[in-house]
């Protein structure tokens, strides 16, 4: 009995030894790992964007490859803590590893949209279909690229929505930020006005607009008549931004426009409602 007791007071310490040293290792490991990882981000960040200004890149591209590349980081950070804590704990990694390769064999073919997934934005990166901070159409979404990865792409919606695309989806892209954006605007007036007067005041906009605003890349300039209404008249201007200033260029000379025709006192039709009242007579 006391031979028993004495091995299992031996078991018990060599057990507490080990558990203690194990955790040790694995406290350090985590320690380790918290260091590195933000400063291999933040040497990532400074070479691409050391490369980047090196050869003139411009800054989209320069984001999507500074996410990408610290995306695929961050996934062998990942593989490297778990072969690691594996062997700290014991477990031998050969055995898995070659197991790994035979279950992979038997789920690839389940894997398939995974793999398309991957090949798919491959050739979105290689061909530069989209970058990040591009205003695109893709999947059915509207919004700007917050990043491109190798299996799905962040979109940003215009109401703040984060979409989570996978690449196998995107059978098409629609950049709308590649060149130059065009600014239209339509207003109308009265059928009473005269069109030729409209027009001089809204192009004396136009031109004031153009050389006091460096969004302006070409125009604006007043098209003419657009089409005719029920109760207006629409002018039609044209104009060319630089990139997402479209919508603010717009509503700009919007104001500018109102403005402009209300000093010239050209009216801008509105809906009316007229109410006729009879009166009927003495006698009655």
């Amino acid at each position: 009995m006391n031979l028993f007791e004495d091995g299992f007071q031996i078991n018990l310490t060599e057990i507490t030894e080990l558990l203690i040293t194990v955790g040790l290792k694995i406290l350090l490991l985590l320690i380790a790992f918290a260091i590195i990882a933000p400063i291999g981000r933040k040497a990532i960040s400074g070479a691409i964007n050391r490369i980047s200004r090196h050869r003139k890149i411009p800054e989209p591209r320069t984001k999507t490859l500074e996410r990408l590349t610290i995306n695929l980081f961050s996934y062998i950070m990942m593989f490297v803590f778990v072969v690691m804590l594996l062997e700290m704990v014991g477990i031998p990694i050969g055995p898995l590893l070659a197991g790994a390769g035979i279950v992979g064999l038997a789920i690839g073919f389940g894997a398939q949209g995974l793999v398309s997934d991957i090949v798919t934005g491959f050739f979105i990166l290689i061909e530069r279909q989209v970058d990040v901070d591009d205003y695109v159409t893709a999947a059915g979404y509207d919004g700007v690229v917050e990043e491109v990865g190798l299996r799905t792409t962040k979109l940003r919606g215009f109401d703040g929505t984060l979409h989570y695309i996978p690449n196998r989806e995107i059978s098409g892209v629609s950049n709308h930020s590649r060149g130059n954006m065009r600014a239209m605007i339509d207003i109308g007036i009265a059928y009473d006005e005269n069109i030729e007067e409209a027009v001089a005041v809204l192009q004396r906009v136009c031109d004031d607009f153009a050389a006091n605003d460096e969004r302006i890349k070409e125009g604006p300039d007043v098209l003419g008549v657009q089409t005719l209404g029920s109760s207006d008249i629409v002018l039609r201007v044209l104009g060319k931004t630089t990139n997402m200033e479209q919508w603010g260029v717009e509503r700009d000379l919007r104001k500018a426009m109102k403005e402009a025709l209300d000093a010239a006192g050209i009216e801008i039709p509105f809906p009316h409602q007229v109410y006729i009242e009879k009166q009927g007579n003495a006698e009655a």
